[in-house]
């Protein structure tokens, strides 16, 4: 009795823990508005929706965590997906092409984090250019046609069932389970906390900030890039606008599943909750009707009043 009494105190004291019930008044809610809405159908459709973006989310919550942001992974998304089309185009098999869309868009993210860990500057200003760029190249190289057609051999990827689910949400499932894990358990990963949530305390402890803002970076094109190829897969070809505005998403959800925009705090579970938040709240304007037009302007205003709610939180515990 004692230790289920503990168990419940250790859960209510979990900060995702409002959020879970906030998501299960959510969707018992809209469930009783909408016989169809807690069907299977349509629940798989949420999860295969987000899938992509709680990919890229975990890569995102480790930025967070230790005070970064990136703004240029839906153009990393969408590059890698165009990679992966000019290698197919070239004679290269299934694997080799999912390697070279993997080292482009790892190779983006490196960029971001030399240039910010290297010469100190703004990592907003510094993907936000490198977002212009990659886009850029994107429209250059495939001169605003994409690189459609994807054979089936390689969209088998993204569009096989495992489990009855469709392959994105498993391969998701299992990443986050994976980096769940290493982010809340692992020694490593820890210091990324520690830089988050004091820079300076954190080097004259022997951590080195620069090195591990590098590697997060890095890891950060690296999600965005699996991401890509699961979407081209998905959609069976690159188009240039692909991943646009997913930045702004999963930016969203993370901070909405309490990773701060300050850094030292989050989780990947915490965040993987703001995915589907998002989802769901996208899902529920589809099925209440509301106009696609205010769907944006609703979303950005949650975004705002999840960081004021940070804001207010870290004045308050300081």
């Amino acid at each position: 009795m004692r230790n289920n009494k503990s168990m419940f105190k250790k859960m209510l004291s979990m900060r995702e823990f409002p959020l879970l019930v906030a998501i299960i008044i959510g969707v018992t809610g809209l469930a009783l508005y909408s016989p169809t809405f807690f069907t299977f159908g349509n629940m798989h459709s949420v999860f295969l929706g987000s899938s992509f973006e709680a990919i890229m989310v975990i890569g995102m919550t480790l930025l967070l965590i230790q005070n970064g942001i990136d703004l240029s992974i839906g153009s990393i998304a969408g590059f890698t997906g165009v990679v992966v089309g000019i290698a197919l185009d070239g004679g290269a098999n299934v694997p080799m092409a999912i390697i070279a869309g993997l080292m482009a868009a790892t190779a983006v993210g490196m960029c971001n984090g030399f240039i910010i860990a290297k010469f100190k500057i703004n990592a907003m200003i510094v993907t936000l250019a490198m977002q212009m760029i990659v886009r850029g190249l994107i429209f250059i190289v495939t001169r605003g046609v994409g690189r459609p057609n994807f054979p089936n051999s390689y969209n088998a990827i993204a569009r096989i069932n495992i489990f009855g689910l469709q392959a994105p949400i498993v391969y998701s499932f299992v990443l986050l389970i994976i980096f769940g894990v290493l982010f809340a358990k692992s020694g490593w990963f820890r210091q990324f906390y520690f830089i988050g949530g004091n820079e300076e305390a954190a080097q004259l402890s022997g951590i080195k900030v620069a090195k591990l803002r590098f590697f997060a970076y890095s890891f950060m094109g690296f999600m965005a890039g699996i991401a890509g190829i699961l979407l081209a897969a998905r959609m069976g070809g690159a188009i240039p606008t692909q991943g646009q505005g997913m930045e702004m998403n999963v930016i969203a959800a993370a901070v909405i599943g309490g990773a701060s925009i300050s850094g030292g705090e989050g989780s990947v579970l915490g965040s993987f909750l703001g995915v589907l938040v998002m989802a769901l709240v996208i899902n529920a304007f589809n099925v209440i009707g509301v106009d696609i037009y205010w769907q944006r302007t609703i979303l950005g205003s949650i975004l705002l009043l999840a960081i004021l709610t940070d804001k207010f939180r870290h004045r308050k515990a300081s």
